[in-house]
């Protein structure tokens, strides 16, 4: 059957609480209570985890370098990964959502390309400057991640809406069009400026040497997140097909044309900072999918505080493994992301959409 019908595939069907049932209090607070209490713990863990050894006398006591280590080098990383790692959580809860592709990912629709494209065009222009507390680099990103999106939304809008197949072909190929553009700009570039490049490009957590990167991002990711789980509701028919929704009193292309600007917008906005890191968005809703359903009112929110429990971890792993070398996180998510979704598909293959 067409996606699109009026009755949802029998897939769809197992899969999705079509008709948002009630969901109870105690319900909500016991999956999204586990979730806060993960998250709660990595965070105040990580910090205290890194190469050299810190005490908690020494930190409240002032006492050098206990202090910096923890102020300077580990707590703003540390919160910086969670609300990014919480941020391309959710974004990939909603591609999946809209797109009903279980493979869809944060950067499917040509956000990572786009953000990339603008920082290394920066790097190639010595653009290595701070306004305002602000890299112009990650400006740049952040400029070339937001055309991007208003490029594939322009591209996939028709008199109809936007058509979900033609939004996803938009994003693929401009997924091409920016990796040639990188290739070009790269092979042009010198050696420093190359090795820079790549290092963005492999998505770290480096930077975050004080708390002006958390203050720049955590109040739009909150923000955002806050008008997501209000809408929650109406994605859980929206999985179902566009017209199983608009039966019953969805408006379909409100839900998806918000849906689509949030989550590229979210990831945007990290990946401008962090750079392009895979797989969180991939790993962390399917495995909260399987452990607690498919409701997008548990979803959304237990993707942010387990997705950014995943990225601190995973950075914690980073920049421990191998001390004092650090390896960038991106890294670490991507090596962990392709093996743990073929597991997935061999596990429970009917399970995943």
């Amino acid at each position: 059957m067409h996606p699109s019908s009026s009755v949802p595939t029998a897939a769809v069907r197992t899969s999705y609480p079509a008709d948002n049932a009630a969901l109870s209090w105690g319900r909500f607070v016991s999956v999204i209570g586990t979730c806060v209490v993960i998250f709660a713990v990595v965070i105040l863990v990580a910090p205290w985890i890194g190469a050299s050894n810190i005490s908690i006398r020494g930190v409240l006591a002032g006492v050098s370098p206990d202090r910096e280590i923890f102020l300077i080098a580990r707590m703003p990383r540390v919160l910086f990964g969670a609300i990014v790692g919480g941020a391309l959580a959710v974004a990939g809860v909603l591609f999946q959502a809209i797109l009903r592709n279980s493979l869809a990912t944060p950067f499917t629709l040509g956000v990572s390309s786009g953000s990339s494209f603008g920082a290394v065009l920066a790097i190639r222009l010595g653009l290595n400057l701070v306004v305002f507390g602000v890299p112009i680099i990650s400006v740049a990103a952040f400029i070339g991640a937001f055309l991007t999106i208003m490029l594939v939304f322009f591209i996939a809008r028709s008199s109809t809406g936007l058509p979900t197949f033609t939004l996803l072909l938009a994003g693929v190929t401009l997924n091409f069009v920016f990796a040639a553009l990188i290739l070009f700009i790269h092979f042009a570039a010198n050696f420093q400026q190359s090795f820079y490049m790549v290092r963005w490009m492999m998505g770290s957590l480096y930077d975050a040497t004080d708390f002006s990167y958390v203050s720049q991002t955590a109040p739009f990711v909150l923000a955002t997140l806050a008008g997501l789980i209000w809408m929650s509701p109406q994605l859980n028919p929206l999985a179902a097909g566009e017209e199983w929704a608009a039966a019953r009193g969805v408006d379909v292309e409100r839900v998806k044309k918000l849906s689509y600007f949030a989550g590229s917008i979210l990831t945007g906005a990290v990946t401008a900072f962090a750079g392009p890191i895979g797989f969180v968005g991939l790993i962390v809703p399917h495995t909260l999918r399987l452990l607690v359903g498919p409701d997008h009112r548990l979803l959304i929110p237990g993707s942010f505080f387990l997705g950014g429990a995943f990225l601190v971890i995973c950075d914690t792993f980073a920049r421990t493994v191998l001390a004092p070398t650090e390896i960038p996180v991106g890294v670490v998510t991507a090596l962990l992301g392709g093996p743990f979704f073929i597991f997935l598909l061999k596990r429970r293959p009917g399970d995943l959409w």
